[in-house]
Formats: C-alpha cells, sequence, structure tokens
C-alpha cells in the first residue's frame, strides 16, 4: 500500500533537493556583507550537504560518533548536521547561549570529541572546555571572523574542513554511507534544559523523526513548496528543529536567522508565509498592539475595538464552527481585514501569514482569540523534546482556544487517572535518555507509556493542558495552586513584564515581579509620584504599590480568593538567563528564584 507522503530518511534530504527542487529557493540567510536575504536552491543546498559529508569522511567519522554544534542558527549548521546524518554520525546541539560549566557537562556526558562552534563567544567558551577536557579535541570555527587563542593549533575554520573533505574518495564514501543509513540509527541527542535537576539527554532516532514528519504531513497537507518560514528559535530547540526539517521535508524555503533579537526587523523583509514561535513573542506582539490602540485617539480607538469584536465574531461564532456568516459580517470582516488589520500584519512582517504553530509554553485564550480575531492564524500545540515535538496542535479551523489541539495521527495518549499525567506512547516518542538509566526508569510506565510529567485532561482527540505536575503547589491552608495559569493571567497586563508565583507552603500566594518600568513610571507620574526617585525607590513607594494592586486585582479578578496575589516584590532587574533564574526556553526555574530572593521572599511573609 503506498502511503500519500513518502517516509524519507533525514541523510536523504540532501538527495532529494537536489532531485525535487534543483531550481528552487530551499534556504535563505542575510549575508552580513551586503545586508541582503540572499538564497540557496536547492542543488546548492544538496551542495553544501555533500560537502560537508565529505568533510566528515575526512575526518573519518564513525557511525554513531557524536559531534557537537554550539552556534547560533546558520545555513552551515544547517548543512553540517545533514551532512553528519548522511555519514551516520549523532547530533548533539547545544545552545548559543550555553556557559562553558554546561557546555562540559554535555561534551563529558555525551563524549564529544568534535564540535561546530558560531562565534567568538562560542569559540572562546569551547576553548576553554577544551583546554580542561580529556574528550573534546576538535573544534571547527563557522564564522570566519573569530580570533583564535593564543597557542590554539588544533582547531580550523569551517571553509578549511570543507577544503579537506574535496575529493572523490570521500564523495564516494559520503554517498556510500548515506544510502546505508537507517531509521533505527541515533539522530540527535537533545539536553533538555530542565526547570530543575541535572539536564538529560533526550536519544531522538531518525525514525522518531520520519513517523513525525509524516504526521505533520498528514494533518497540514495544505504546506507547499510556495511557502517560506522563518527560522529564529534555535537549532537546537526541538519545535525549530523538527519544523525546520518538516518544512524543509515539503519543499518549503527556510530563512535562517542568524541574530534572534532581530527578528523584528527580520520579518518585514522576508515577509514569511509560516514561522513556528513561542507563546512570549505573541505576547509582545499583543501587548503592543493594545499599547497603540489605548494611545490612539477616541475615534480611532472605538473604530479598532469595533473592528476586534467584528473579527472575533466572524472567526469563533462562524468560521470557526464551520457555519457561514452572514454576507454583512463578512463583508465587514473584509474590510477591517484589508484595511486596519493588514495595517496591523504589515507593521510586524506577517501579512502572508497562513500558519504559526507555536508551543513551548502556555498561551492565554485571550491573546490567542485576539490573534485569531485579526487574522493572524496562529496554532497552539504541546510537546516535549522527549516526543519529537508535537503530542498535540490545532486545526486552522474547528478548534476550541482553551485546547492544545488535537492528538497527532501516531500517536496515543491517556491521561493518569489518579494524577491526571498526560501519558504518551507511539513511534515519535524517545526510547529514553542517554546513560541514565534512574530517569529512564522513572519516565515511563509498565506497559510502555511515557510520563510527560504534564496534568491535562482528553475529550475524544481534544487535548487540555492543566499545569505542569511539579509546578503545582499546596499552601500552608491545603489549597492547592497552579502558578503558571495566575502567571499567565498577569502577563497579560502590559505593566507586568515577568513575574513568578510564591506560595508552596505558605500561608497565602505572593509574587516577584518585574514590571515595565517604563509604563509604570508613566502611570505613577500620572498620580503624582515624585518621578525622581530611582527605580529602586520607586519599587518600594507607597503609591506605586497601590497602582500596581490595581492592575493585580483587575488581572486576577476571575480566580479564587485563595488564588490571589496578596502581597508582592518589585524587582529592579528582570529574571535572567545566564544567572540560571531562566531556562533556554525562557521558563522560569523555580528552585533558583527562590533561592536567589529568598531575603525577599521572606519579607513578604514576615509577621
Amino acid at each position: 500500500m503506498t502511503t500519500p507522503y513518502p517516509k524519507y530518511h533525514l541523510a536523504e534530504y540532501p538527495h532529494q533537493f537536489r532531485l525535487r527542487y534543483p531550481n528552487k529557493p530551499m534556504l535563505r540567510y542575510h549575508d552580513k556583507v551586503s545586508g541582503r536575504w540572499v538564497k540557496l536552491s536547492g542543488e546548492q543546498v544538496a551542495d553544501r550537504c555533500l560537502a560537508a559529508a565529505k568533510g566528515f569522511a575526512w575526518l573519518q567519522l564513525q557511525p554513531g560518533e557524536k559531534v557537537s554544534i554550539y552556534s547560533p542558527n546558520t545555513v552551515e549548521g544547517i548543512a553540517a548536521e545533514l551532512g553528519l546524518f548522511m555519514m551516520r554520525g549523532v547530533s548533539v546541539p547545544l545552545y548559543a547561549t550555553s556557559t562553558p560549566e554546561q557546555v562540559q557537562f554535555v561534551i563529558e556526558d555525551a563524549q564529544v570529541a568534535t564540535m561546530f562552534v558560531g562565534g567568538q563567544f562560542q569559540y572562546n567558551n569551547a576553548y576553554e572546555v577544551q583546554q580542561r577536557s580529556e574528550v573534546l579535541r576538535q573544534l571547527i570555527i563557522i564564522d570566519p571572523e573569530v580570533v583564535l587563542a593564543p597557542g590554539d593549533t588544533t582547531s580550523m575554520y569551517y571553509d578549511e574542513f570543507i577544503r579537506r573533505g574535496d575529493a572523490v574518495a570521500y564523495e564516494n564514501k559520503a554517498n556510500v554511507t548515506a544510502s546505508q543509513a537507517l531509521a533505527s540509527d541515533l539522530a540527535v541527542i537533545i539536553y533538555t534544559s530542565g526547570t530543575s535537576g541535572r539536564s538529560k539527554g533526550v536519544l531522538l532516532h531518525h525514525s522518531n523523526f520520519i513517523e513525525q514528519m509524516y504526521a505533520h504531513q498528514l494533518k497540514y497537507p495544505f504546506m507547499s513548496p510556495r511557502d517560506t518560514s522563518m527560522c529564529f528559535l534555535p537549532l537546537n530547540h526541538i519545535l525549530e528543529k523538527a519544523w525546520c526539517y518538516l518544512c524543509l521535508s515539503m519543499g518549503c524555503c527556510v530563512a535562517v536567522l542568524s541574530d534572534p533579537k532581530k527578528i523584528l526587523e527580520a520579518l518585514p523583509e522576508v515577509r514569511p508565509t509560516m514561522m513556528s514561535n513561542v507563546p512570549r513573542f505573541w505576547e509582545k506582539v499583543y501587548a503592543g498592539v493594545q499599547q497603540k490602540i489605548d494611545q490612539s485617539p477616541s475615534p480611532i480607538r472605538s473604530i479598532m475595538r469595533h473592528a476586534i469584536r467584528i473579527g472575533e465574531r466572524y472567526f469563533f461564532d462562524y468560521v470557526n464552527e464551520g457555519k457561514r456568516p452572514p454576507l454583512w459580517l463578512t463583508a465587514l470582516f473584509k474590510l477591517y481585514d484589508h484595511t486596519l488589520f493588514m495595517k496591523v500584519k504589515q507593521a510586524i512582517g506577517i501579512q502572508r501569514g497562513k500558519f504559526f504553530p507555536t508551543a513551548g509554553a502556555a498561551l492565554s485564550v485571550e491573546i490567542y482569540r485576539f490573534m485569531r480575531s485579526i487574522g493572524v492564524p496562529i496554532c497552539l500545540g504541546y510537546g516535549l523534546s522527549e516526543s519529537t515535538a508535537t503530542v498535540s496542535s490545532c486545526p486552522l479551523v474547528g478548534f476550541d482556544p482553551t485546547s492544545v489541539g488535537t492528538i497527532m495521527p501516531t500517536l496515543q495518549v491517556r491521561i493518569d487517572p489518579e494524577t491526571s499525567e498526560i501519558l504518551i506512547k507511539g513511534p515519535s516518542v524517545m526510547q529514553g535518555y542517554y546513560n541514565n538509566e534512574e530517569a529512564n526508569a522513572e519516565a515511563f510506565t509498565e506497559d510502555g507509556y511515557f510520563r510527560t510529567g504534564d496534568a491535562g485532561r482528553l475529550e475524544g482527540d481534544v487535548l487540555y493542558f492543566t499545569e505542569r505536575i511539579k509546578d503545582l503547589f499546596k499552601t500552608a491552608n491545603g489549597k492547592y495552586i497552579a502558578p503558571q495559569m495566575l502567571e499567565g493571567m498577569l502577563t497579560l497586563d502590559p505593566i507586568v513584564e515577568q513575574v513568578a508565583i510564591i506560595g508552596d507552603g505558605y500561608k497565602f500566594v505572593s509574587a516577584l515581579i518585574y514590571p515595565n518600568w517604563e509604563l509604570l513610571r508613566r502611570e505613577a507620574e500620572a498620580r503624582g509620584v515624585d518621578m525622581t526617585q530611582s527605580d529602586e525607590a520607586l519599587a518600594v513607594d507607597h503609591e506605586v504599590h497601590r497602582l500596581m494592586t490595581t492592575h493585580i486585582e483587575q488581572a486576577l479578578s476571575t480566580v479564587a480568593q485563595y488564588e490571589k496575589v496578596k502581597r508582592f516584590v518589585l524587582l529592579t532587574e528582570p529574571f535572567s538567563l545566564e544567572r540560571g533564574e531562566l531556562t533556554n526556553t525562557l521558563k522560569i526555574r523555580r528552585k533558583v528564584i527562590n533561592e536567589h530572593f529568598a531575603e525577599a521572599i521572606a519579607s513578604l511573609y514576615a509577621e
């Protein structure tokens, strides 16, 4: 029986680029010299992947040997990883922001001898690790502007790595090895950033990727070679990695952005039709749009509010329900869609958008409904590194915005009746963690279901996410609190940049809040607060606290009394990735925050 979509091994991708899309742009990158976006055809991308595979053949890489990529997103990084797969090697990607200590842990745990490094920051850290590690032997530097450390005689630049492999014998070796690649080969070890405990290496085989790509092709067949996707999340994040390979498998062009901080500059230039993303991006877009509306003259503000109500009614009352909207509603929506909504989308650079999968954390229903109401097709999903990304995802229409979508076609999902934990099983789920038998013993049920650590419920094939089980805590009064839910409600207010809910074992709920100081100062000045004070002084100012209390009460107006924030501390510095208070996916590490802010927390509960 033939399948509607062929199941290609990742080692076959370069050959398929050459065969199916020789002249079509498959990758784009921003050239620093010209300042322009450069396109690479399928033939050119295939050549780059083969060149990398030949370089690995020169290095005498053996099947199953592990190679790390420690770099911002680059075309060279993608080509190197696909070339590595052609040689049946194993990719061990690292966040570009990883510290030397994090790098050393991964290198020694996975026994990585060869590492690709991006720029000066990554090279300096990797070289430091190499000096004290007996494992790491070879650094290959992607950025030609990197300055080598005095005495470094072993590192080489990427161009030299490619030149060394430029021989017929190495090309034959690469092509033969690629044809021998098996679905059972290990593809990637992704080290989870984790909100607590030691980082764990998730073992993902090629079969996991093959089946996940196939499941997405079945669920989202509208993806086509006419599409362009913006790749700006880190490529070692499973969401971006799996999404990038899905796009390439369906002939979509992938625009690779090396500096994620420049995403708002890049979007209007690339104008992608698709982009995988995390909720934080859409939260900032939402806050920006709301601020623009609030600052508009009264007539414009009224028109915008009316337009959003029309969009919400049009989409959620009719289109999403599979009903035909009345002609007057359709006409009014199209008017707004081609004027006000189009201006909003053009300002961001997403006016051509047709599919924006979003996952990695909870997204508030309010933001979700707003985006769909103005015609931004974000689709929420849920997944983990351990499931090769997607477990469930929403269709473009016919979804419940309070859910995280329908289960992927190749997965089995059930809910533990005692703990409400989401349990998953299927071909995209990992076989286990690397070198961690203790974690493996805890990770699976007796009948082979993976324990996600997340609580949820299942209605038919629609999944609802509740909370990270480990994040749930109980107050001293015995009441269970879901901190993520409260944090999500609070960050809907533009005045709250970051927040950590506190209350585990305490009599009431409190919060550490890093506000939008520019907005806070503006509102405080309107209330007559002395603006000559420093942020530190304002953070303890009585009137400022009254102002913030108003915002907190409004944000949490619908929760139970025991869930409301009774006290809070205003922070003058945000939670930091460098200090370990945030994971690489920008989730807060509660244990670290509790330690770093122990004094502030104690003050909240002082009698």
